[in-house]
């Protein structure tokens, strides 16, 4: 396991030179300012527009706004986090592949199986730390402003989503040893999770369906019970340790 650690600690020197790390953590702080900056300046932007909508024959009636406004409004942001987390960083593999950096410490004794868990656990840690440093901004200024017990099952909600993105990255890792090319990555990434919502479709199936934690959000509302996803952590939760377990036969295969 010191190899594993060893490498991991490689791991983090890479994300902290290349930039992707401060670049990664300004962005969800972002995030989290964000959505309760739109909350609150919805009324104010809708007062600004009432005269031009009214000449138009649409009435802006008075708009109130509270926590659960903007955490709604994260539900709608995380995503977008997500998708340029898995962007900057679908070249995990490959572009180690390109340049050859493994081949050396692989010959020097380096177990193929530390460099899939090192990526796999830098990656993990790196998404974890970004979502709930979104998510505790997002507490933070929704307790200040107004008050967070107007929403439902609010850390199980937030809990789902955050397993979703788990997902996400572990299918990253899988496809990134997969392929060769980060277009094929990203492909692969983008076409599984298409396929999962797609499921979703089909009201007797989709509770199974990892993308059903996307809808995370009504519990929040109380639409849903923490129940109704229980089916869906299970099979997130399996196929993100699937994902792994397949990494590391494929990558000790796989020719550098």
């Amino acid at each position: 396991m010191r190899t594993c650690f060893a490498f991991c600690r490689k791991e983090w020197r890479e994300q902290i030179r290349s930039g992707r790390l401060l670049i990664l953590g300004i962005l969800f702080f972002l995030f989290g300012v964000m959505n309760p900056a739109v909350a609150k300046l919805t009324p104010w932007l809708l007062e600004a527009m009432a005269d031009s909508m009214a000449e138009s024959g649409m009435i802006v009636t008075a708009v109130s706004v509270d926590a659960l406004t903007s955490w709604t409004q994260f539900y709608k942001n995380i995503p977008m986090a997500l998708i340029v987390f898995i962007l900057m960083q679908s070249s995990v593999f490959t572009r180690e592949y390109g340049d050859g950096t493994l081949i050396v410490p692989l010959t020097k004794g380096l177990a193929r199986w530390n460099v899939v868990l090192g990526k796999a656990g830098t990656l993990l840690v790196m998404w974890t730390a970004g979502y709930w440093l979104c998510y505790g901004v997002t507490f933070g200024y929704n307790a200040w402003f107004w008050d967070n017990a107007v929403a439902q099952n609010l850390l199980f909600s937030a809990f789902c989503w955050w397993l979703f993105g788990v997902w996400t990255v572990m299918l990253t890792v899988l496809y990134s040893v997969l392929a060769s090319a980060n277009a094929a990555v990203l492909c692969g990434v983008g076409a599984t999770v298409l396929a999962g919502y797609l499921v979703t479709l089909f009201p007797k199936i989709a509770p199974y369906s990892p993308a059903y934690l996307m809808n995370a959000g009504a519990l929040m509302m109380g639409t849903a019970s923490p129940g109704d996803y229980t089916a869906a952590v299970l099979v997130t939760l399996g196929w993100s340790l699937l994902c792994v377990a397949v990494s590391i036969p494929v990558f000790n295969r796989k020719q550098l």
